[in-house]
């Protein structure tokens, strides 16, 4: 029966041959529809009633590519195969008693992209993808290995379930990695937590002594910026007090000279005389001495200490014994105001 129904396959739909069946010059079959429409495909300018071509015309077989003359009657004028039709009746006729019935199901049929009308009945093995007949008499996949839809289905389906079986299979597996992946993920954000807490202790540590020593000459700058500032600002009075008296008296001295009286003249300008004199000197008043408002005395240089700052790292294993005999000598040395930390002990070799 397997053999029988591959001799009733079209070369076209690759299923079983659907009535009528219409035997070619060269004695291949097709389905009178699969011929019209490879002959619709072949004269496309041709006239049609009703869907099919209604003039002659000529196509080529697809088995055997020999060229086939239709006349007037188009496809309709070919003679019908009646022996394979019956043959194909008896066939399904035998399928039918020696399978149990199963219900029918109806489902939509996918049509075909560049074909509307023609339904997805082939798969293209070269490119992987399911097609219809005629993309693989006259589409894109002429020169194409094809197979029939439904044994690719089945070898497609086998292959799925067995990838869905191993799957599932490594489930467990996969699933128990992931809950030590989680655990050890916890306890890295529990350990860096802990030891940024740390790290920044001992930073806030530093910044307290840094802000400290900051203080403290800070204060002393601005100790002899606020002097010097006060010895100015006097100063500065007492000039303008000098320059308002000057200004008073150079008013008076213009006033004097306008006056038309000699003798008035004369019995004021000795005094006025005096006052000019007097409001031209100012060896009096002190001066400021040449770079007295230079500050540059409280220049720092951290060049050394921003050295060691910047060579902070991390202790090795070999430096964690000496950490806190270290530190309790660098505290002592902050309480007590030394400038300068006691060494560190050489490593045990």
């Amino acid at each position: 029966m397997d053999n029988l129904e591959k001799q009733l396959i079209c070369p076209i739909c690759l299923e079983i041959f659907t009535k009528p069946v219409v035997i070619l010059p060269c004695q291949h079959n097709l389905c009178r529809k699969c011929a019209n429409d490879i002959f619709q495909a072949s004269n496309p300018y041709l006239p049609t009633r009703g869907g099919s071509v209604t003039s002659g015309g000529r196509f080529r077989c697809p088995s055997c590519r020999h060229e086939v003359v239709l006349d007037r009657h188009g496809v309709y004028g070919l003679q019908r195969n009646l022996l394979v039709e019956n043959i194909i009746d008896m066939f399904k006729q035998e399928s039918t008693s020696a399978k149990p019935a199963t219900p029918e199901r109806t489902e939509e049929q996918a049509m075909c992209q560049e074909h509307e009308e023609e339904k997805i009945n082939i798969y293209c093995v070269t490119h992987s993808v399911p097609t219809c007949s005629m993309c693989k008499v006259f589409g894109a996949h002429q020169d194409c290995e094809v197979a029939p839809l439904k044994s690719m289905y089945q070898t497609q389906k086998t292959e799925l379930t067995d990838g869905i079986a191993m799957m599932v299979g490594n489930n467990d597996r996969i699933q128990g990695i992931i809950s030590q992946l989680k655990e050890t993920c916890r306890t890295v954000e529990e350990n860096g937590m802990r030891q940024k807490s740390q790290l920044c202790e001992k930073f806030d540590h530093l910044y307290a002594i840094l802000e400290e020593r900051k203080r403290d000459l800070s204060s002393k700058v601005a100790a002899e910026q606020e002097e010097k500032l006060n010895y100015i600002r006097g100063l500065t009075k007492k000039y303008k007090e000098h320059l308002e008296q000057s200004s008073k008296t150079v008013e008076t001295g213009i006033q004097t000279l306008e006056e038309p009286e000699m003798a008035v003249f004369l019995q004021t300008v000795k005094d006025l005389l005096k006052r000019t004199g007097e409001a031209s000197s100012t060896s009096h008043l002190e001066k400021v001495e040449q770079g007295y408002e230079a500050m540059d005395h409280y220049t720092v240089n951290f060049w050394r200490e921003g050295r060691a700052l910047r060579s902070i790292d991390f202790i090795s294993d070999d430096e964690d014994e000496y950490e806190e005999v270290d530190g309790g000598k660098a505290e002592a040395g902050v309480g007590g105001g030394a400038s300068t930390a006691a060494p560190l002990p050489s490593p045990a070799p």
